[in-house]
């Protein structure tokens, strides 16, 4: 993680502001990447020492996100994603994973962020068989995403509907719901929503959350477990259902068991 503090800085954009912490960044950060400058990891080291498990989320989450695409493009046979608030490019994109179970998946990311705009084209890169996009667009907008999505997604067949870490950014709960309802309402039936978002787990996170909100940042809210199992209401969850995400579907560590993370997610299907 000490690398990236001694990298060569990125060039920033003039859309870009590096005077305050950025979440993307903050994020690249924790999971050991170089986009990001002095402000967001003073943040993210901030957020560390109150929370030290903030790293481990992250990277369980990046995780957890490659074993869902997979399950999903492998078992359920899936072939096309619309990835919601992908945020930076990074090891993994659902569009690598993806295709390397099946290389004629198509991926549609969304994100309505200048920084992940300016790095768009590391996730536009595809098989020869499939194809990816990009949407500039808020996920407060899903009648948009749809529209734009359908010029790459054929929406009268499956889709896998993802949204990894981004619904904090959401202060209104009702209103993340609903974005999550409108854009399952759009896709048929055999469709996918593949969800993970953080949970409160003490008063550290709280404070961690609260300082990282102080520090000029977009805040981020957490959630309580029956308010993530709602994001999946009238779908059919995959086994092992709504679950701490270490948990879901787990893979053989050759370090041991995964550490335990303050993220709850799952994947289930649209009856």
């Amino acid at each position: 993680m000490n690398e990236s503090s001694t990298s060569p800085e990125p060039a920033p954009t003039p859309e870009i502001d590096t005077s305050v912490p950025h979440s993307a960044r903050v994020w690249n950060y924790w999971l050991g990447g170089k986009d990001n400058y002095p402000v967001d990891r003073a943040a993210g080291d901030q957020y560390r020492e109150i929370f030290p498990g903030i790293v481990d989320t992250a990277r369980a989450s990046r995780h957890f996100l490659a074993r869902a695409v997979r399950h999903l493009a492998g078992e359920e046979g899936i072939r096309q994603f619309l990835d919601v608030g992908t945020g930076l490019p990074t090891v993994d994109n659902t569009h690598e994973v993806a295709q390397r179970v099946a290389s004629g998946c198509r991926i549609v990311y969304v994100d309505n962020d200048p920084l992940v705009l300016a790095h768009a084209r590391a996730l536009l890169t595809s098989s020869a068989e499939g194809r990816t996009d990009y949407v500039d667009a808020d996920m407060r907008e899903p009648e948009r995403i749809v529209k734009a999505a359908a010029a790459t997604l054929d929406l009268t067949r499956p889709v896998a509907l993802m949204f990894m870490g981004v619904l904090g950014h959401l202060d209104d709960y009702e209103e993340a719901r609903s974005i999550v309802r409108r854009l399952m309402d759009a896709l048929p039936s055999g469709s996918f929503l593949a969800l993970a978002d953080s949970i409160d787990v003490g008063a550290d996170h709280r404070e961690a959350s609260r300082r990282y909100k102080d520090s000029g940042a977009i805040p981020y809210h957490l959630r309580t477990p029956e308010q993530i199992s709602g994001f999946f209401a009238g779908l059919e969850p995959v086994e092992p259902g709504i679950v701490p995400i270490q948990r879901w579907r787990p893979e053989p560590d050759p370090f041991g068991p995964p550490r335990e993370v303050a993220t709850l997610g799952g994947v289930a299907r649209k009856p």
